[in-house]
Parts: structure tokens; C-alpha cells; sequence
């Protein structure tokens, strides 16, 4: 039973070094790259995927699609869900990191990032589309640690993930890094202390073996 943790390519965001979170910005001429030969590094360790996780952000959503292209699995189940969405840095998002940081310092700007508990500022409102309108409004955050972050993507490995490796599926999750970082922290019981130790880089897919017990029998990065 195997799980395959994939964060999205190069985004405008990351190039452009601004906070993200629940944006949707597009992949760059690069991050597509990237996407492709994360899809090429599965197919060639020979890995057969039957389904695949995708948030509902389009960097996230094209890099999956890449991945299974390249990885001759175009076929499979695709699921969205707004779980696997980037960790929301709140009145922080659309802000440039180096300016963030002059202002209010280098310190408090490693916690937002890397912190389990830290909250960003959270904004006032929120300017989504129609992708968030099924949703129970009180599940849509204004800002979220990364512990509040685990708390929405955990679910997501109960109801959906562990059953789908119970089985047998060799499993595709394209997120981002702080929802990637929420499951890893999970499924590695890493100490909340040592949470900013995780380190999630674009389009390098992270390979779980498990047992009939999902215990982790073997990690890989491809």
C-alpha cells in the first residue's frame, strides 16, 4: 500500500516571494516542467497509481494532472477538495515576504510560517468564488495555523486516504506545503516542536509504504 505526496510545481507566488495561502495562482514555465518530471521519477519507479487527491486550487490541480499524464495514469479517479488547500496566512496573503518581514521582523516571520500554533492576521473578509459555496461557512478560515490546518486535512486521511490504501490503491496526493507538512506531521508523529523541521519542496514526490496496519513500513523521495 503505497501513498505518494507530490507539492505543487513552482507557482507565480513562489517566484514572486508572496504569501499565498487560499489564492489561486497559476504554475510557472518552470513549475510545469517540474510537474512533468515528478510524473516521469513515479513511472520510472515503477509505480502504477489507481487514484488521485488534488486541493481545489489550479496549481494543485494542474500539477496532478501532469504528474498522471507523465505517470500513464490520466485514467484515475480524480477527487478536489478544499482540505488538501494551502495553509490560509489570513491578512498576510497577496503580501510580499522580504516587506513582511522589515516590518515586523525576521523572528515573527519564521513563526508565521513554521510555528504549529502561530496565527497570521487574520483578515477581515474573504473574496472567493463559487468552488467554497457547498461549504458550511463556519468551516472557512480567516486565517490558520498549521495546527488549524491539520485539523481540516486529517479528516481527509480518515474518510478518504486510509480507506482507499486499506484497498490496496496506490494512492496520488497533490498539495501544497503546509497541508502536505499537516499529513506528514500526522502520519510521522513528529512533536509540534519539531514541526518546522518538515520541509515539503515543490514537485519532489514523498513515497509511504504501509502495512496491513498503516504503520509506515518504508519512506522514499523520488
Amino acid at each position: 500500500m503505497k501513498l505518494i505526496l507530490v507539492r505543487h510545481g513552482e507557482s507565480e507566488a513562489n517566484f514572486q516571494n508572496y504569501w499565498t495561502g487560499w489564492l489561486d495562482v497559476d504554475l510557472t514555465e518552470k513549475g510545469i516542467e517540474q510537474a512533468k518530471e515528478a510524473g516521469k521519477r513515479i513511472k520510472n519507479a515503477g509505480l502504477l497509481i489507481d487514484v488521485a487527491f488534488e486541493s481545489v486550487l489550479k496549481r494543485s490541480i494542474k500539477t496532478a494532472k501532469m504528474i498522471l499524464q507523465e505517470a500513464d495514469a490520466s485514467f484515475v479517479p480524480e477527487y478536489k477538495t478544499w482540505r488538501l488547500n494551502e495553509r490560509h496566512y489570513g491578512a498576510l496573503v497577496g503580501k510580499n515576504k522580504d516587506i513582511i518581514a522589515q516590518h515586523f521582523g525576521a523572528e515573527q516571520v519564521k513563526k508565521w510560517r513554521r510555528g504549529f500554533d502561530e496565527v497570521p492576521p487574520l483578515t477581515k473578509d474573504n473574496h472567493f468564488d463559487r468552488r467554497y459555496n457547498q461549504l458550511d461557512p463556519r468551516l472557512i478560515p480567516t486565517g490558520e495555523s498549521l495546527h488549524m490546518t491539520s485539523q481540516r486535512v486529517v479528516p481527509l486521511w480518515q474518510d478518504q486516504l486510509a480507506p482507499n490504501l486499506m484497498d490496496g490503491k496506490t494512492v496520488l496526493v497533490c498539495g501544497h506545503g503546509n497541508s502536505l507538512r499537516a499529513l506528514v506531521q500526522f502520519l510521522e508523529a513528529v512533536p509540534t516542536d519539531q514541526v518546522d523541521q518538515i520541509d515539503i519542496p515543490n514537485a519532489t514526490p514523498i513515497v509511504y509504504t504501509f502495512n496491513s496496519r498503516l504503520e509506515i513500513i518504508q519512506k522514499e523521495i523520488l
